[in-house]
């Protein structure tokens, strides 16, 4: 088992907390997380992975344990956290390298591919959405307050935020409840509760509707460019559908589409089966 280091690396004044595996002169595969959690949501796929590949998972500005700077001094949009993404990359020396995207993880790496089409080497995408059938009613709470940013839907928005709605995430869609660890959403939970924390997130909800109208962008790039891609997806995810998933062959015509019987989390049942499906399309 390859050994796991956890780093931090200073982004233009920005410390961002990564986790780091395998030898650096193999190929590099960056895991991007997504909501409510952090790079600890890959601490199961990191060692079976590691054996072959150089892996970099960072937590995302203002989850885990990345800096949370101060709303009067960052703004909490997909456009800023990408951009310091794209920086961290090339802050700690990666040229080309794979994406793992995952929920937010997506539109942050989507926007990093765009933007440097010659350094990404391949995509997997699992539960990361980009288009707009993978959308599931579940986000109507949020399409409400785009439409209308009032008070009220912006508070109404904080249910998202509670403690058993990050355990729900978790289980909703698993066969088996208690194959699911507690380590993850107890975790998400306690980031969640920390002073400032929910007004970060009821931002970035705010803010996803800029990555939705990035879609037709993110499409045009899978046509113009091709990246090697796949698909892990956990069918019973209630926030992205499969659809969605089987949205990336129109676009990438030879993309790869493997479904998994679980939910959103699917690393936290089928890390073995998603490693497996990764270390068999990357060779």
């Amino acid at each position: 088992m390859s050994k796991v280091s956890y780093k931090k690396a200073d982004v233009d004044g920005f410390n961002i907390f990564y986790r780091e595996a395998g030898a650096k002169d193999a190929p590099t595969i960056l895991l991007l997380h997504g909501f409510p959690t952090s790079s600890h949501m890959f601490r199961d796929l990191i060692p079976l992975l590691a054996d072959r590949f150089h892996v970099v998972a960072p937590d995302l500005p203002g989850f885990g344990q990345s800096d949370m700077p101060s709303r009067d001094t960052f703004a909490y949009t997909f456009d800023n956290i990408a951009a310091v993404m794209d920086r961290f990359t090339e802050v700690i020396g990666l040229q080309r390298f794979a994406i793992y995207v995952f929920d937010y993880g997506a539109p942050t790496g989507f926007r990093i591919a765009a933007k440097h089409p010659d350094r990404i080497t391949a995509i997997i995408s699992q539960n990361g959405n980009a288009y707009e059938e993978g959308l599931s009613d579940g986000w109507n709470p949020i399409r409400a307050y785009w439409q209308d940013a009032s008070k009220a839907n912006r508070d109404a928005l904080r249910a998202f935020l509670k403690p058993e709605t990050t355990m729900w995430q978790y289980t909703h869609g698993v066969t088996e409840g208690s194959s699911v660890s507690p380590d993850g959403y107890t975790l998400d939970n306690f980031y969640l509760a920390r002073p400032g924390a929910d007004d970060v997130q009821l931002d970035l909800f705010s803010d996803y509707k800029s990555n939705v109208a990035l879609y037709p962008a993110f499409q045009e790039y899978f046509r113009a460019y091709t990246p090697p891609f796949l698909a892990v997806w956990g069918k019973n995810d209630p926030f992205f559908l499969p659809s969605g998933a089987d949205a990336f062959k129109r676009d990438i015509p030879n993309a790869t589409v493997k479904f998994f019987d679980t939910g959103h989390f699917a690393l936290e049942t089928h890390a073995s089966e998603i490693a497996s499906a990764i270390r068999n399309f990357l060779s």
